[in-house]
């Protein structure tokens, strides 16, 4: 009567133990890849980290309420630098500066992976075949499982929160990209043929000029997945807003919980109304 209801045991696969020996495999052999990669990697987080906790506040919140009001409104422009000005007021400036440093780093990385490989499943379906069943698993894995490989690979600290961040977020990227390039209008793709323009010339000034503000989606989407693995990469050792929400946890401290996690919230919604506002205000045709 068991065998009916309990999966035999000669059929069970340990395929977990596969990839252990595979990731373990990349470790011992291509120890000097990884190096480089978080070598080239922490530069550009420490630089850019540099850069935002040396920028005056008021700098920072004076940018952000020009950029709302030139790419939205006036009363946006307020809101965002208000939004600012609470987190700051909270005494969570520095982390703040350090959470953006990360994501920043993350999307860039995630965007020079996506954008182009978004372009090339769009020109080549055999690719899209292959590219779109590992999207589905990056996209359905549970993102703690990301952190298992990016410390084996990279050790603690703020890089394997990148590299785990960027694997998270990368997929919306490159599905938008590929979406925004297929929608464009073949009749002008056509007549860019038909008046001798090459393959780069047709993508350069028509395809992506078109399809600027789903691409811009895409990055929207990606920025907002890297802000979601704020506190989960604080567990590795990345510092910033996640890293209270984290401590909060720990010590049961409801009130810098709540400090903490309003300021992710805030700073989203700030960056989400940013990127949305770059893809309406220069979309194409003006």
């Amino acid at each position: 009567m068991n065998i009916l209801f309990e999966f035999p045991e000669i059929f069970e696969i340990d395929l977990g133990q596969y990839v252990e020996s595979f990731v373990k495999w990349l470790v011992h052999n291509y120890d000097f890849f990884f190096d480089a990669i978080k070598d080239g990697v922490l530069w550009f987080l420490l630089q850019t980290r540099s850069l935002f906790m040396w920028f005056p506040w008021v700098g920072v919140i004076l940018l952000v309420f020009i950029l709302g009001w030139k790419l939205i409104s006036m009363k946006s422009g307020v809101t965002f630098a208000v939004l600012l000005f609470i987190i700051g007021a909270m005494g969570l400036w520095d982390e703040m500066m350090l959470t953006l440093a990360v994501v920043l780093v993350a999307v860039v990385i995630a965007c020079l992976i996506g954008v182009p490989l978004g372009i090339l499943v769009a020109y080549n379906a055999r690719l899209g075949t292959i590219v779109k069943p590992v999207l589905d698993a990056m996209q359905t894995m549970p993102s703690f499982v990301y952190l298992i490989p990016a410390i084996m690979l990279f050790g603690l600290g703020s890089v394997p929160a990148v590299f785990a961040t960027v694997i998270y977020a990368t997929p919306p990227a490159i599905r938008l990209t590929t979406l925004a390039i297929k929608g464009v209008s073949k009749e002008m793709v056509e007549a860019g043929h038909a008046f001798g323009s090459t393959t780069w010339q047709i993508l350069t000034k028509i395809e992506l000029p078109q399809a600027f503000p789903t691409i811009m989606m895409g990055i929207n989407q990606t920025t907002m997945m890297a802000m979601s693995m704020v506190v989960i990469s604080s567990m590795i050792g990345a510092k910033g807003l996640g890293l209270n929400v984290l401590q909060a946890i720990n010590r049961i401290d409801i009130g810098m919980g709540f400090e903490a996690g309003i300021s992710i919230v805030f700073l989203a919604i700030t960056i989400d109304r940013i990127t949305q506002g770059i893809a309406n205000k220069y979309k194409y045709p003006k």
